[in-house]
This record gives structure tokens, C-alpha cells and sequence, in this order.
């Protein structure tokens, strides 16, 4: 391959990430069919590890290095232009990746009374596979080829647990609401089509301005905000999320609630800025203003409905309805001229911060389940009298969560509140800042159940430690304290790939 001049691989050798999370899916399917009586849970573990691993490892060296950026050269393209390796893309992988490899060494305890494994790890592979293809995607058809990726493996493992009822209906439930939103984006996707004759971005940011059929444009991009919304889980496309979250495996619940929301967002804000820029949109079409509303609904029914759940799991579920809000103020605050870079670049720094927190809330949950205690707020008391360790990393991610100093999502949430007042939108700050204080409440009720109350139940079961869980929990943990000060680097690399799309 023919190499730039900084020594960074262009063309396909760009999607080593890509190819290495592909590539290692399919080496645990092969070991699988080799191994078929004697496969090592562990091997099975490691592989998946070391692989997204290794996939993060060299998406953040081709960051660092500006692979994709203006000072080597700018994007590549690949494929007749429908895949672009550029400096959004590598920094969304980079969630990606490490989300994964979380919840793979996670699982290890997880899954050690389940059966078909090396299936599991598989389809989590794929699934990220698919969300770093969504993350490159330069056209509307790659988007959807990409998002099917993504969302195929995941229905199977919303699904996976096959005795338990719950698992099997959360799944069909996931399955139907995403075929429905998959056929409403891709009609949007023909519309686009029809009124522009392109289904490429840059194509279709040439025409939009020139179409005469700028209401077949306006409803097709309408729809493809509706598409958008349901991988995201923001309202009213967010019906599936609680029950899904709920049903799944915890890992399952913390890899959708993170990565697979990440990747909505990924495809979101590179779609609306490079094929519908506001500069040349017809008069009459104002996507912004339809994420504005998204982004104030979406945020504020997800955090009142957590307030009024009884279970831990179904809380955190709203509450990721609600961090999707606060990540919608990125496309929400944009305008023509404006600082559009600072504000795209906070939501992603915030979509990053978030990674480490909310699947780490969700990895303690899954602790939770494998010891056997219970799901509400009440089987939580008394939780730090048997597993402190585990008990301070929750309470580090309920805090970062609802935004409090001194953890990274403090610093993410005001980097993102900031931004929208710079960008004049000072009253979406305003929205984020008193749902954000809402949050608190709920967060505070299983801070308050593990630390003050006494337990209620026989804790025994606490005297075991899966080092898997243990391992993922307190990584996710130091994560999220790190980020705090290392904040400024994340925003600043954020915010720098972001003003590159515009």
C-alpha cells in the first residue's frame, strides 16, 4: 500500500480498526467449530478482549497521529466515496472499541452458566463492526447497510438469555420497533433520492439548494431524523429502549445504552451537516428546529420517568433516554455562521465521558444480577458493607451521571452547556442544567440504598468476586476520575474533527 508521507496507511489498510474487530468475530466463531466440546471460556474472553483492544489501540494512533485530518493529507475515501476515514469517525471508534472491550471482559462472569459463548462474543464483534462503519459512512446507503449491521447482532443478544421470558420479548419488542424505524428511514432515504438524484453527502449537499421538490426533501429528511431518533432512543422513537435494556443481559444493556447510542449520534451529525448544510437548505426546511424540540422533550421525559421507576436497571434506562438529550443539543445548537465546531465537538466529548460512566453503571448492575440480589432500589441496601470497592465505583458513576464535581461528567456537561451559550442558545443550556439537577434525585436513591440504609436480605452471596465484572467495573471507574482532568485533550481533539464538517 502506498503510505503518506507522515507514515500512516492510507487507503484499506485505513480500516484496520474495522477489519480487526470484523476479523477477531469471526476467529471466535472459528475456534468455536474447532473447539466445539473443550473452548476455554477464557480464551474466548481474551480474544474478544485483546481484539477490541487492539482495534482501540490503533484507532487512537491513527487519531493522535491526524489520519483522515487536514495536516496529512484530509479525509480518505474509499469505495466510490461511500466510506470516509476522517478524524469524527476515528474518534467515534474509539468509543466503540472500548465499550467493547468492557463488556467483554465483563461477560466472563456473566455468561459462565450460559451456553453458545463464542456466539455471544461474536455477534458483539459484529455489532461493532457495523457501528464503526456507521461512524464512516460518506452516504446514505453505507448508513443504512451500516445500521442494519449493527442492529442485527443486537436483537439477537437482547434476546439471548432464551429461558428468561423477559430477554425474549424485550428482543421480539426490539426487533419490531427496529424494523419499523429501518423501513421509515430507509422510504426517507428514497426521498432524499428522488429530490436530489444522489445518495452520496457531498452530491446530495450540491442539489439540495437546486431541488424543486423541496417537500419530498423536507419529509425525507423528516423521516431520516425519525431513523436517527430510534437508534439514539430519543423521544418519541425511544419506546423500545426501557423494555430492551430491562430484558438484556446487563453487558447487553451496557454496550446498547453506550456504543449503539454513540453510533446514532456518529451517523446523525455527519449526515445533517455534510448533506444538509444549513447555509444551502430551501426556504421552509429547518432540521435544527426539529432537534431542538427532540433535544428538550427527549431530555426532560427521560429524566422525570426515571424519577418514577422502582428498579435500578429500568432507571438507568430513562436515564440514558436523558443523556441522549443532553448529546442532541450538539445538531440542536448548530447555526448558519456560528460556532457550530465548539458545540458538536462538546456532544462528542460528552458521548465519550459518557461511554466510560453509563457502562460502568450498567457493568455494576450486571454485578449485581450475577450475585442474585434483586433489581430494585431496596436489594441495593446495605450493598457497601460487603462490596465497597464495587459500591464507590457505582457511586463515582451515579455522580458523574448527574453531573457533579469533581468526575468527568461534570466537566462534559458544562464543555456542552457552554457551548450552546456561546452559541446563542443559551435556553438549551438552561433545559440540560434542570434536568440535570433532576437527575440527582434518582441517582441519589441508590446512593442512598447502598450507603445509609441497612440491608434487607441475606448479602452472602457478596463474599464471591468475578474478577471479570470486578475488572470492567473499576477500569469503567478509573475511566470516568481520569477524564476529569484529562478532559481538555479529549474536547480539544472533539472539537477539532468536528469543525472539519463544516
Amino acid at each position: 500500500m502506498i503510505t503518506l508521507q507522515s507514515g500512516l496507511p492510507s487507503g484499506i489498510l485505513a480500516l484496520a480498526p474495522v477489519i480487526l474487530l470484523a476479523g477477531t468475530g469471526l476467529v471466535l466463531l472459528l475456534i468455536d467449530i474447532i473447539f466445539t466440546e473443550t473452548v476455554n471460556d477464557l480464551l474466548l474472553t481474551g480474544v474478544s478482549a485483546v481484539g477490541s483492544l487492539l482495534a482501540f489501540g490503533i484507532t487512537g494512533w491513527f487519531l493522535i497521529s491526524g489520519l483522515g485530518q487536514a495536516q496529512t493529507g484530509g479525509a480518505i475515501t474509499l469505495y466510490g466515496d461511500a466510506l470516509i476515514i476522517d478524524g469524527l469517525s476515528l474518534f467515534f471508534t474509539l468509543i466503540f472499541t472500548i465499550v467493547t472491550t468492557m463488556v467483554a471482559v465483563a461477560s466472563y462472569d456473566y455468561l459462565s452458566p450460559q451456553q453458545y459463548k463464542a456466539e455471544f462474543y461474536s455477534l458483539i464483534l459484529f455489532a461493532a463492526t457495523g457501528m464503526a462503519l456507521m461512524s464512516m459512512s460518506n452516504s446514505l446507503a453505507t448508513a443504512f447497510v451500516s445500521l442494519e449491521l449493527a442492529s442485527l447482532p443486537s436483537y439477537a443478544l437482547v434476546s439471548f438469555l432464551k429461558e428468561d421470558r423477559g430477554s425474549i420479548e424485550a428482543g421480539l419488542k426490539y426487533l419490531l420497533i427496529g424494523a419499523l424505524s429501518s423501513a421509515v428511514f430507509v422510504f426517507g432515504v428514497s426521498l432524499i433520492y428522488a429530490a436530489t438524484g444522489s445518495l452520496l453527502l457531498s452530491d446530495i449537499a450540491e442539489s439540495v439548494a437546486e431541488t424543486e421538490l423541496v417537500g419530498v426533501l423536507g419529509i425525507g429528511i423528516l423521516m431520516i431524523a425519525g431513523g436517527f431518533a430510534f437508534k439514539t432512543a430519543s423521544v418519541p422513537f425511544h419506546f423500545w429502549a426501557p423494555e430492551a435494556y430491562e430484558g438484556a443481559p446487563a453487558p447487553v444493556s451496557a454496550f446498547l445504552s453506550s456504543a449503539s447510542k454513540a453510533a446514532g449520534f456518529a451517523v446523525a451529525f455527519r449526515v445533517f451537516t455534510e448533506a444538509f448544510p444549513l447555509s444551502s437548505l430551501p426556504v421552509g426546511i429547518d432540521w435544527v428546529l426539529a432537534f431542538q424540540l427532540l433535544a428538550v422533550a427527549t431530555m426532560t421525559l427521560g429524566n422525570f420517568a426515571a424519577a418514577t421507576q422502582e428498579t435500578v436497571k429500568r432507571m438507568l434506562a430513562y436515564s440514558s433516554i436523558g443523556h441522549a438529550g443532553y448529546a442532541l443539543i450538539g445538531l440542536a445548537a448548530l447555526s448558519a455562521g456560528g460556532p457550530n465546531g465548539d458545540v458538536l465537538g462538546a456532544s462528542m466529548a460528552h458521548l465519550f465521558v459518557y461511554g466510560f460512566m453509563n457502562t460502568g453503571a450498567f457493568l455494576f448492575i450486571a454485578l449485581v444480577e450475577h450475585w442474585g440480589i434483586g433489581r430494585t432500589f431496596e436489594d441495593y441496601n446495605g450493598l457497601v458493607t460487603r462490596a465497597p470497592i464495587a459500591v464507590v465505583a457505582m457511586t463515582v458513576f451515579l455522580f458523574s451521571l448527574a453531573g457533579l464535581p469533581p468526575f468527568g461528567g461534570f466537566i462534559s456537561k458544562y464543555a456542552l452547556f457552554y457551548s450552546a451559550i456561546e452559541s446563542g442558545f443559551w435556553w438549551l443550556a438552561a433545559v440540560g442544567a434542570v434536568n440535570s439537577a433532576l437527575s440527582l434525585f434518582y441517582y441519589s436513591r441508590v446512593i442512598r440504598a447502598m450507603w445509609i440504609e441497612s440491608p434487607t436480605q441475606d448479602l452472602s452471596a457478596l463474599e464471591s468476586r468475578p474478577v471479570g465484572l470486578y475488572a470492567a467495573v473499576l477500569f469503567a471507574g478509573v475511566g470516568t476520575l481520569v477524564l476529569l482532568p484529562a478532559f481538555g485533550p479529549v474536547v480539544e481533539t472533539a472539537q477539532t474533527v468536528a469543525a472539519a464538517l463544516f
